[in-house]
C-alpha cells in the first residue's frame, strides 16, 4: 500500500483513528470526527443571501461530553506531518481546547499549550498519542483545578437531553469556564453573551452541573420581568423538575424549595421592614445567578445590590449581553473580568446571528432649526427663541411634518419590501410613540381598515397595547405589525422575526444600541428571517465607528432625496420589556434604576408643538459591509470584481478553473462563500448573462454572450455530427436546456430524468448512445467546452 495515494479520509481511517483508539480514546464516546461547530456567516446582497463556509474540524477529543480537550487537523501523505497546524491553532482558540495535533499519518505533530518548559511542540510516534486520562490532568495541574474538590466540579456531566439537543461549542465554553472559576473557589463571575446566543440555557446548564455535585444546593435566579421567570422555570429549567422549583411572587416566603426564581424588585421594598429578601437567612442561598446584571446589579445606588450584599456569602453569577462600564455603575469593579465573552460580531461571523443592513435618512432641519420671533405653537405656547436639533426633536419640540416623513419613510420601506415584516419604531418618549403611530396609522390606511392592530404602541401606560406584546412577538401571529415603544421594547424580550427596527430616539449608550440591535439578531431560517435592517434617523448607528461596538453591518444605505428608500437591488419581485408592569408590584417597591428609563417615570419637560414647518430628505451615499465586516464604498460591481480577482488571478486561470471545474454549481458556490452573489449582481447589471460571461464581464472587462447567443454558436459549428442520431437528440435537448436554464442545469445528475429527455428514452437508454458512462461524462464535458469556447 503506498500511502501517497491515500486519500485524506483514508489516512484518518487507516492510521489516525487506530492510534487513537489504541491509547485508549472511547471512538464512540470520546471522539467526533469532521465537527462543524459553526454555522457559516450570512452573506446579504440585495434581498439574496447565502452562507460562508462553516468551519470544521477534522477531530474534537472530549474528555466527558461536551468538556473537549483535544484538536487533530489530518492531511493526506503527501503533505508534512505538521501541515495544518496553524488553522488547528486557530480552532483551538476558538474552541478553547489546549491539546492541539496534526497528522499525515506518518506521526503527529503535538502542540501543548500547557507546557511553557520549552517543549511547546514536538513530534510524536503513532504509538505516543496520550490517553485521555494524561491529557485530562496536564489540563487540571495548568488551571490548578488538580484537587479532588475541584475536580468533581469540573468532571460533572452536563444535562442530557432527550431530544438531542446539546450546547453549541460557545455554550460549551460558558459553562466549563465558569464551572473552572468556582472550582476554583471565585464567587464573584460575569459572562458576556450577545442577545441571541442563548443565555438562559446555557445558565441552566451551569446550574445542573453544580447542582448535581451539591456543592450549590439552594440557588436563587434573579431576572427583572415576571414573564421571564415563568418562561424560564417552565422551559429551559424544566428538567430540574416542579417539586423543587419555586417562583416568589408576592412576597411570600417558601423554604422548602430548592431553586427559586424571583423578580429584582419583588424581593425589595421602599420600606425596610418589607423587604422580603430578610426572611431568608443571609447563608439560606450557596449561588445566585444575576439575569441582565449589566442593569445596575452592579451598582452601589442600586437596590438590587442590597440583596446582593446581604447574600455576599452566595457565590454570584451575573449574565449579560452588554457589561455596563460608566463613572457611576462598573460590573467589571464587582464581579471582575468575564470568564468568556461571546460578542455580536462574533454571533454573526458564526452563522448563529442574523447580521443588518442600515438604511440612514437625514431630513432638512436634523441640522438645527430656529423659531422666527414670538412664534406660537399648536396650543398656544410662545416657543423658546433658540436653535433646535436632532436631541430636542420630540423631547422639547415635536414637528408634525418630520413625524409624518419619518412614518413616509418606514412606510415606504415595508412597500418596498414586505407590509407584514415585524417593525418597531424606537421614540423619544410615549408621546412621541403615540404621535409615530397616529402617523404610521394614517400612511397605512388600507390595511388598519382591515386589522385595526397593524399598528400599535406598546409602551408602559398602555394597557391594551402591553396586552399584544404576546401577539407580537408570537412567531405565528401576523398581527400586530409595528410597534412604537419609547424605552419598554429595548431589552430582555425575545423578538423571533422583527426584521426591521427603525430608531427615532438620541441613542448614545453602546449598551442600549446592542440591546436594540438584539431585538432582531436572531435567525428564523424556516420563516425566512436572516437578516434585519435598521433604519437611523438619529444618527445614532455612528456609534459603529466606537472602539467598544463589535458587531458590523453588512451595508449601509444613506438614499439622496429623490432616491427610493430601499436600495434596487433589496425591493421585493411582488423587548424583552424592560419594566415592571407585567406583574403586580406591591405599594413601595423599589422603581428599575435609572440607567434604561422606563417609559411610565418620565420626568416633566416642556414641550413644543408645531407644524407647517417645511422638511424634506435630503442625501448622501450608499456603503456596505463586505464579507470581512470591513466598511466599503465601492458599487456592487467593483465589490464583487475585487473578490473576483483576489479568488482568480487572471482571466486565463479563471477560464482554467471553470473548465476543470466538475460541477459548476460548486464554483459558483464558493464565490458566495467570498461574498459575490451572481444573482444580486446580475440584478445591477441589467442584463440576463450567463454565469460564466457575468463573471468575465464585470473581474475582467470581457465582451458578454447571453445563453442564446452562446447556444446558437454552438448549433452553427454543428459539431454534433460525430454522435448517433439518439446522442445528437440528448446533446439538442441539453443545449436548449442549458439555453433555458444556466450551465448548472445540465449538470445535474438527474438531468436525462426530466422532460424532454426522459422522452427520448430512459436514462440508462440514453446513456449507451453514447457508449458507457465515462463516453456519456465526457460528452457533456465536450458540450460545455463548446459552449465556453472563447474563439467563438
Amino acid at each position: 500500500m503506498n500511502k501517497k495515494n491515500l486519500s485524506e479520509r483514508d489516512i484518518c481511517t487507516k492510521f489516525i483513528n487506530p492510534a487513537i483508539q489504541k491509547a485508549g480514546w472511547n471512538m464512540r464516546t470520546q471522539v467526533r470526527e469532521e465537527v462543524s461547530f459553526t454555522d457559516g456567516r450570512i452573506i446579504v446582497q440585495g434581498n439574496l443571501h447565502t452562507r460562508g463556509k462553516s468551519k470544521r474540524a477534522d477531530y474534537i477529543l472530549y474528555y466527558k461530553s461536551n468538556i473537549p480537550i483535544a484538536i487533530i487537523e489530518a492531511k493526506d501523505n503527501k503533505k508534512p506531518v505538521g501541515h495544518g497546524m496553524q488553522q488547528a491553532l486557530e480552532y483551538s482558540e476558538i474552541l478553547q481546547i489546549p491539546f492541539v495535533f496534526t497528522s499525515n499519518g506518518d506521526s503527529f505533530v503535538f502542540h501543548d499549550k500547557t507546557d511553557s518548559n520549552g517543549s511547546l511542540e514536538q513530534e510524536i510516534s503513532l504509538d505516543d498519542f496520550p490517553s485521555p486520562e494524561t491529557l485530562w490532568n496536564k489540563y487540571l495541574k495548568f488551571q490548578n483545578l488538580d484537587t479532588p474538590q475541584a475536580q468533581e466540579i469540573v468532571e460533572k456531566d452536563y444535562y442530557v437531553d432527550d431530544s438531542g439537543m446539546s450546547p453549541r461549542y460557545y455554550q460549551q465554553n460558558a459553562v466549563n469556564r465558569i464551572l473552572e472559576a468556582v472550582a476554583k473557589g471565585q464567587d464573584r463571575i460575569i459572562l458576556v453573551m450577545a442577545t441571541g446566543t442563548g443565555k438562559t440555557y446555557t445558565a441552566f446548564n451551569i446550574i445542573w452541573r453544580l447542582w448535581k455535585t451539591g456543592v450549590k444546593k439552594r440557588i436563587l435566579f434573579l431576572a427583572d420581568r415576571n414573564a421571564l421567570l415563568t418562561q424560564t422555570k417552565n422551559g429551559d429549567f424544566s428538567p430540574f423538575g416542579n417539586d423543587i422549583m419555586h417562583i416568589i411572587k408576592n412576597r411570600k416566603i417558601d423554604k422548602s424549595y430548592q431553586i427559586y426564581f424571583a423578580l429584582y424588585q419583588g424581593l425589595t421594598s421602599n420600606d425596610e421592614d418589607k423587604n422580603a429578601y430578610k426572611e431568608f437567612s443571609k447563608d439560606f442561598f450557596d449561588l445566585i445567578v444575576i439575569d441582565e446584571c449589566h442593569r445596575g446589579s452592579a451598582s452601589e445606588a442600586s437596590a438590587w445590590r442590597a440583596v446582593l450584599d446581604y447574600f455576599k456569602g452566595a457565590t454570584q453569577i451575573g449574565l449579560t449581553a452588554t457589561p455596563k462600564e460608566t463613572k457611576d455603575v462598573s460590573n467589571m469593579e464587582y464581579f471582575g473580568e468575564p470568564v468568556y465573552t461571546y460578542s455580536l460580531k462574533q454571533g454573526i461571523d458564526d452563522g448563529f446571528l442574523a447580521p443588518y443592513k442600515v438604511v440612514r435618512i437625514t431630513t432638512s432641519v436634523d441640522e438645527g432649526w430656529r423659531p422666527t420671533k414670538g412664534l406660537i405653537d399648536k396650543y398656544g405656547n410662545e416657543i423658546e427663541d433658540r436653535i433646535y436639533n436632532l436631541k430636542d426633536y420630540d423631547k422639547k419640540l415635536a414637528i408634525d411634518e418630520r413625524t409624518e416623513i419619518v412614518a413616509k419613510k418606514i412606510t415606504e420601506y415595508l412597500k418596498a419590501t414586505d407590509r407584514y415584516a415585524k417593525t418597531i419604531v424606537f421614540c423619544v418618549d410615549i408621546d412621541h410613540a403615540n404621535r409615530m403611530r397616529q402617523a404610521l396609522i394614517n400612511e397605512n390606511a388600507d390595511l388598519v381598515a382591515k386589522n385595526w392592530n397593524y399598528c400599535v404602541k406598546i409602551t408602559g401606560d398602555d394597557e391594551v397595547g402591553k396586552q399584544e406584546l404576546d401577539n407580537f412577538t408570537d412567531v405565528e401571529e401576523r398581527f400586530p405589525v409595528i410597534a412604537t415603544t419609547s424605552k419598554m421594547l429595548t431589552t430582555g424580550i425575545d423578538t423571533k422575526m422583527v426584521k426591521f427596527i427603525v430608531l427615532e430616539s438620541n441613542i448614545q449608550s453602546v449598551t442600549e444600541f446592542k440591546q436594540i440591535i438584539g431585538r432582531g439578531t436572531r435567525i428564523r431560517e424556516a420563516e425566512g428571517k436572516v437578516f434585519f435592517t435598521i433604519m437611523d434617523f438619529r444618527k445614532a448607528t455612528n456609534i459603529f465607528a466606537r472602539p467598544d461596538f463589535d458587531g458590523d453591518p453588512v451595508q449601509i444605505y444613506e438614499p439622496g432625496p429623490t432616491e427610493p428608500v430601499v436600495p434596487p437591488e433589496d425591493a421585493d419581485e411582488t423587548p424583552d420589556p424592560q419594566h415592571p408592569d407585567d406583574v403586580e408590584l406591591p405599594e413601595g417597591t423599589n422603581p428599575m434604576p435609572p440607567d434604561i428609563d422606563i417609559d411610565d417615570t418620565e420626568s416633566e419637560v416642556k414641550k413644543y408643538y408645531i407644524n407647517d414647518i417645511p422638511v424634506s430628505v435630503v442625501n448622501e451615499r450608499v456603503q456596505y459591509y463586505g464579507k470581512d465586516g470591513k466598511l466599503i464604498t465601492e458599487s456592487l460591481k467593483d465589490y464583487s470584481k475585487k473578490n473576483i480577482t483576489e479568488e482568480f488571478s487572471s482571466l486565463d486561470d479563471f477560464i482554467q478553473r471553470w473548465t476543470a471545474s466538475e460541477k459548476k454549481e460548486e464554483l459558483i458556490k464558493e464565490l458566495a462563500e467570498h461574498g459575490v452573489l451572481l444573482e444580486a449582481l446580475r440584478a445591477e447589471v441589467g442584463q440576463d448573462l450567463d454565469d460564466f460571461d457575468l463573471i468575465c464581464h464585470i473581474a475582467f472587462d470581457q465582451p458578454a454572450l447571453t445563453r442564446q447567443e452562446r447556444a446558437n454558436n454552438v448549433r452553427k459549428r454543428n459539431y454534433f455530427t460525430k454522435y448517433s442520431e439518439t446522442a445528437q437528440k440528448v446533446l439538442n435537448s441539453l443545449l436548449d436546456k442549458y439555453e433555458q436554464e444556466g450551465i448548472v442545469s445540465i449538470e445535474q445528475g438527474s438531468i436525462l430524468k426530466v422532460q424532454p429527455l426522459n422522452q427520448i428514452g430512459s436514462a440508462v437508454e440514453l446513456v449507451r448512445a453514447f457508449g458507457k458512462k465515462k463516453d456519456f461524462d465526457q460528452a457533456i464535458k465536450d458540450l460545455e467546452n463548446e459552449i465556453y469556447n472563447i474563439g467563438a
